[in-house]
């Protein structure tokens, strides 16, 4: 076989393995089947004898008026991706300040898995507040030697461990961007599962930003899509720009139905999930720590959403076929895809707790660590 199909069958042989495990701490987005995925459709909320959406009204329009509702925003609009979403967000900014400059985090998504778009495609010029990977500081927004139209914050900022400041800590971010006369837009694609960190509910935080990006597929599990929430006026001109790129698509009832079921049943479940990835982290880490390999991390140490990083001095694709080979062999997986770090020879993988894993107890943990580190 050539490397391309050497590869797809691996990956397959991964996938496989993950749908058969009968203990894992979570369900990925790529595992599912279409008949899964038809089946979820109609868990949603909505009268399946009413007309098919067309060009955003029915279906999408409600799932629109349902999210304003629950970040207590005037209004929001549908998108096709998040990456669609942002880069018209931080474009109707720089408009209206008059600034095409945007302070982000160079571990954000537009900065690491956008091809640049920002640049490219919407000709907007970006700035870093820091580069630690960590949330950026008020001080450091307010020290950036140059003008800055907005302030796009990463919530959680996923990449660094799925960190989030503190709430004293945000407020404060957003202050110094107000002293700095910038828009200020959350990137919340994962921005659902932050109200156990913050003690805070979605409404309030969301009231914090002028704008608020979230998405229907990382943690509510939707086939796909997003939204953007703020002022009835934001919103209705990020409608316009969404048509010129091409996002006004003729039909998407299958994208809102899934994330008006993705409302309904995980949305609720979320701080669940936080609080059982806390009893995980904590168990793996004490697991991982008496199974003699010379180091290892959980990080953070206490997860601040349901979504965390282990770090273990390994090679990526050796951690990757010990995980697939104890799944196939005991039907536990309890790691998935290992990915290399910046120091070699040490390898990381995030970890996810959802419904599979809320029957995990910390010696269940400790047994399948104790099982995987054996094979390694």
């Amino acid at each position: 076989m050539t490397d391309q199909s050497e590869e797809t069958a691996y990956e397959r042989r991964l996938v496989a393995a993950w749908r058969a495990a009968e203990h894992t701490l979570s369900r990925g987005p790529g595992e599912a089947t279409l008949g899964e995925l038809l089946a979820r459709l109609t868990d949603a909320p909505h009268d399946p004898d009413e007309p098919a959406d067309v060009y955003g009204d029915g279906v999408v329009a409600s799932l629109e008026r349902r999210v304003a509702e629950l970040l207590g925003t005037e209004d929001a609009a549908f998108f096709p991706s998040g990456t669609m979403a942002q880069q018209i967000a931080l474009r109707c900014w720089a408009g209206r300040t008059g600034n095409q400059a945007v302070a982000l985090h160079p571990m954000s998504h537009p900065e690491r898995w956008e091809e640049e778009a920002l640049s490219v495609v919407s000709g907007l010029r970006v700035v870093h507040p820091t580069t630690e990977p960590r949330p950026p500081t008020a001080a450091e927004v307010v020290s950036l030697p140059e003008p800055f139209g907005t302030l796009m914050l990463e919530l959680p900022l996923r990449d660094a461990g799925f960190l989030l400041p503190t709430w004293e800590e945000l407020e404060a971010v957003v202050e110094a961007a107000r002293e700095r006369e910038a828009a200020v837009h959350f990137d919340g694609a994962r921005l659902w599962e932050t109200t156990v960190h913050f003690g805070r509910p979605l409404p309030e935080i969301a009231a914090l930003a002028d704008s608020v990006y979230v998405s229907f597929y990382k943690s509510l599990g939707g086939i796909s899509g997003a939204c953007l929430a703020g002022t009835a006026d934001f919103v209705e001109e990020t409608r316009v720009w969404r048509h010129r790129y091409g996002g006004r698509v003729f039909r998407q009832f299958p994208a809102a139905l899934s994330a008006l079921a993705g409302l309904q049943r995980e949305l609720p479940r979320l701080p669940a999930y936080v609080d059982h990835a806390r009893l995980v982290a904590d168990a793996l880490r004490a697991a991982l720590a008496a199974s003699g390999i010379a180091w290892s991390r959980v990080h953070p140490e206490v997860p601040h959403t349901h979504q965390f990083q282990v770090c273990l001095p390994f090679e990526a694709a050796h951690l990757t076929e010990t995980g697939l080979r104890t799944a196939e062999e005991t039907g536990r997986a309890l790691f998935r895809r290992w990915s290399p770090t910046v120091v070699p020879g040490v390898s990381m993988t995030e970890v996810t707790v959802t419904s599979p894993g809320l029957s995990w107890t910390a010696a269940d943990v400790t047994d399948a660590v104790a099982d995987f580190t054996a094979r390694l």
